[in-house]
């Protein structure tokens, strides 16, 4: 089995009056993970709160070493948050991102819907392996391929899917194998419009535990204005 080193760490940061964001480490079942609850919509944190908890409910109904079909999961959770939804808010429902994966094998994989990322540093190379759904992100996306795509500026970071939309997600799968010394970093878009990838490698790179890391991503996006909740959840892969 790998050897992991993992931690979590949220900050409410300094406007928002409530922490809409939770996160998945869970090292015994090897699950790791951020949901971030939708703002401007009631009940963010509800619906956070219910797709973490129906995760973990899922990962802990199967055999430890089972591959766990990942895409059924994620769908059954937002049917699950739907119904919260409908009960919650019935004119406009709840919604949250969720970007988490399970470590089988020696395979990281991982499952992502919405603006939330996951990052990879692996022998000195920083990569984002996650893309956003948001509305700008999927136009450039759809013009790469030479359509024709037109948004308003004021709706440029509306994400395009979330869990608890009325239709099942469509959800991007990634898989990884690990390597001894990788470092994933799963974070919410408190982290990440606060500070530039290139900035967040560097803080990941340089700390020597899980937890240093943390503590200098989501302090440096607080103490540079923390206009949403900051959340990390920070996995070193020590052995195999």
């Amino acid at each position: 089995m790998p050897l992991l080193r993992a931690a979590a760490l949220t900050d409410i940061g300094r406007v928002r009056r409530n922490n809409e964001d939770r996160y998945l480490c869970d090292e015994a079942l090897r699950v790791f993970g951020i949901a971030d609850g939708v703002g401007g919509l009631p009940g963010g944190a509800e619906a956070a709160q219910q797709t973490v908890d129906e995760i973990l409910a899922a990962l802990h109904r199967q055999p430890p070493d089972a591959e766990p079909d990942l895409v059924a999961i994620v769908q059954q959770t937002n049917e699950t948050v739907s119904i919260l939804g409908h009960r919650i808010s019935p004119a406009m429902g709840i919604g949250t991102t969720l970007t988490f994966g399970c470590v089988r094998g020696n395979t990281f994989k991982l499952a992502h819907v919405g603006d939330s990322r996951a990052y990879l540093l692996r022998k000195g190379e920083f990569m984002r392996i996650t893309e956003d759904h948001s509305v700008e992100n999927e136009a450039r996306l759809r013009r790469a391929k030479g359509e024709v795509v037109y948004y308003h500026e004021a709706n440029r970071n509306a994400l395009t899917r979330c869990i608890g939309q009325p239709t099942p997600p469509e959800v991007d799968l990634i898989s990884r194998p690990l390597v001894v010394g990788d470092r994933y970093l799963f974070c919410t878009d408190g982290v990440t419009r606060m500070i530039p990838d290139s900035e967040i490698g560097e803080l990941v790179a340089q700390a020597d535990t899980p937890e240093e890391a943390l503590k200098a991503i989501v302090s440096l996006a607080v103490r540079r204005g923390g206009p949403d909740n900051a959340t990390g959840v920070m996995v070193f892969v020590d052995g195999l």
